[in-house]
């Protein structure tokens, strides 16, 4: 039986009786470095705040302990995070562990459908957002019954309200004025293993958002996985040369809502010492801005990030000298990308990284022995991590030759929470099936050839083809429709709708060419009035006869992503968004 294991050892030991803020707030690891008090853990990038370790755990009980008093929140609650990235965003997920309950982080582009489905599907018993989302926060909880009194807001509005609503920094204050009314509790041995600690989203494989279950356990694995990978604390070469190192900066601007900033940019890299300017949204200029500024020194990168940094003229105005490690991650980067970025940050190694929800997070990323990540790879398993690579006739394939990959670790999430149809088919007996077409070299790196899965990554975005499909069907125009993605060299990929005009449409169309792009502006205008700006029909929509199936009705999407690519053409223009 061919297994690839990680050429990195075992995982080291993982505690199993920890809650996340235990682990990070009340706990010493030997993989992770001191850190000393002039080494701040957060920066706020609009202010320059600093914010250390006395700080955060001290906001981090206030906040428990408000939210036990006036709430009740409890064993097995769910709290959703509704937010841009905020100094205060790890003070919410942990105040609310401390308390045992769960955390669900919530894209703050949703809309209040969107936003709802979330809510009613993790069973949200509260919700804290940002001022700038709370007419949706409101619109969203009255469809799933959280009243405006359980809504939270990050910080004070910017205009008056006649609702009188509280702010972290009011219940920061109660939670320090009134005596203790929680207990905190000890997990038993094993127990963080299952205890759920994050409901993050993902489309998996197929269909709507599923909301994946994210042990304690899970969380903490990835993070010591990453720091024993990449020897945050050993003297392994020179302090100049090692990758991380206490002190370092980094951006904060990757989403915390994502599962990639949630545990590398922000867990991971707290854990190894650096400090993290948190930068509310992306504005390519202003993130240059900050790197500036803050003198950054690494960078955690989607695709679009980079070909911005490749590609915009605004690039060479800055030095970027200072910066000494870039990765990649969340959709595949181009060899040719790579070393346009190689140029632009002359002095930092530069690599990919692979993960998705379902692994929390990193399967593999870029070792330290290579200071330009092998190109077009997306790095070496982490410690501890075994993969097989399945053929399509459902044999183990070797080195060289490609399948589906299928991981197994102890960072592995648990299941599809309240879907027992969609984990079965991604967790089987401790492995998960990722759905991307994967080949291994002799070196133990990893290259990600296709997916086979049929999600879209618009932006490092899931886009999942049914939901779209679904959604345009309800169009009075459309009588059938097929959704694929085409390629972009922004936003890697965006969707395109092959649409089948109901049969007065298509007569209307026919007798007056005019009409079709009013029917296809009618048809794109039906998904942005309803979706995430990610998720709408950046790629167009193009009218078919009929959208191909095979013999039992399945989409032949393979086919109209070929004919897609036929009708557009390579080179498409960036259409960055500053």
């Amino acid at each position: 039986m061919t297994e690839f294991h990680s050429l990195h050892g075992p995982c080291p030991p993982i505690p199993d009786d920890l809650t996340v803020p235990q682990f990070f707030l009340d706990s010493y690891h030997t993989e992770r470095p001191g850190r000393t008090e002039r080494v701040p853990w957060l920066i706020e990038d609009a202010t320059g705040r600093n914010i250390g370790y006395e700080e955060l755990r001290l906001r981090t009980y206030a906040l428990a302990n408000a939210l036990h008093g006036r709430w009740g929140i409890n064993e097995s609650d769910t709290v959703c995070i509704f937010s841009s990235n905020h100094v205060d965003y790890p003070v919410a997920a942990w105040a609310s562990h401390r308390l045992g309950a769960i955390v669900s982080t919530a894209n703050p582009n949703y809309t209040a459908d969107e936003l709802a489905y979330q809510l009613d599907t993790t069973k949200s018993k509260l919700l804290l957002c940002h001022p700038d989302v709370v007419d949706i926060a409101l619109a969203a909880g009255r469809q799933s019954g959280i009243a405006a009194d359980h809504i939270v807001l990050m910080q004070s509005l910017s205009r008056p309200s006649p609702i009188p609503f509280s702010t972290i920094d009011d219940l920061v204050s109660d939670g320090l004025k009134r005596p203790q009314c929680f207990t905190e509790r000890r997990l038993n041995p094993g127990e963080a293993k299952t205890k759920i600690a994050f409901y993050c989203f993902s489309s998996g494989t197929t269909g709507k958002p599923k909301a994946v279950a994210i042990p304690h356990y899970a969380v903490m694995a990835n993070v010591i996985q990453m720091a024993n990978f990449n020897k945050v604390n050993e003297d392994y070469t020179s302090w100049e040369k090692r990758r991380f190192r206490v002190g370092d900066v980094a951006a904060a601007v990757l989403p915390f809502f994502h599962i990639y900033g949630l545990v590398i940019n922000l867990h991971f890299l707290l854990f190894s010492g650096v400090s993290i300017v948190v930068i509310p949204k992306f504005n390519f200029l202003e993130y240059l801005k900050s790197i500036d500024k803050y003198k950054i020194t690494h960078l955690l990168l989607v695709p679009p990030q980079a070909v911005l940094l490749c590609k915009h003229p605004a690039t060479k105005k800055f030095n970027l000298k200072h910066v000494r490690f870039a990765m990649s991650g969340a959709a595949p980067l181009s060899a040719e990308l790579t070393m346009q970025l190689v140029k632009v940050l002359p002095n930092a190694t530069i690599g990919q990284g692979y993960g998705m929800t379902e692994t929390c997070t990193t399967v593999s990323m870029v070792p330290i022995t290579q200071h330009i990540g092998k190109l077009g790879s997306a790095g070496q398993l982490m410690p501890g991590c075994v993969a097989r690579v399945i053929k399509s006739d459902g044999a183990l394939a070797g080195v060289g030759e490609e399948g589906e990959l299928v991981v197994k670790g102890p960072q592995m999430a648990l299941r599809y929470s309240n879907n027992e149809q969609a984990t079965k088919e991604t967790f089987q007996d401790g492995w998960v099936r990722t759905g991307d077409e994967v080949k291994f070299d002799e070196e133990g790196n990893v290259f990600i050839v296709d997916r086979l899965k049929e999600i879209l990554k618009v932006r490092g975005f899931q886009v999942a083809p049914a939901e779209l499909e679904g959604h345009l069907l309800d169009h009075p125009d459309v009588a059938d429709v097929c959704v694929v993605g085409i390629p972009d060299e922004y936003s890697g990929e965006v969707p395109l709708a092959f649409v089948t005009l109901e049969a007065t449409t298509a007569e209307r169309v026919k007798k007056n060419p005019a009409e079709a792009e009013k029917v296809k502006a009618s048809i794109s205008k039906h998904v942005s009035d309803a979706k995430i700006q990610y998720k709408w029909l950046a790629g167009g929509v193009e009218f078919l006869d009929v959208i191909p199936k095979n013999p039992s009705g399945k989409l032949l999407r393979r086919l109209l992503r070929e004919k897609a690519k036929q009708m557009r053409g390579p080179g498409a223009p960036v259409k960055a968004k500053l």
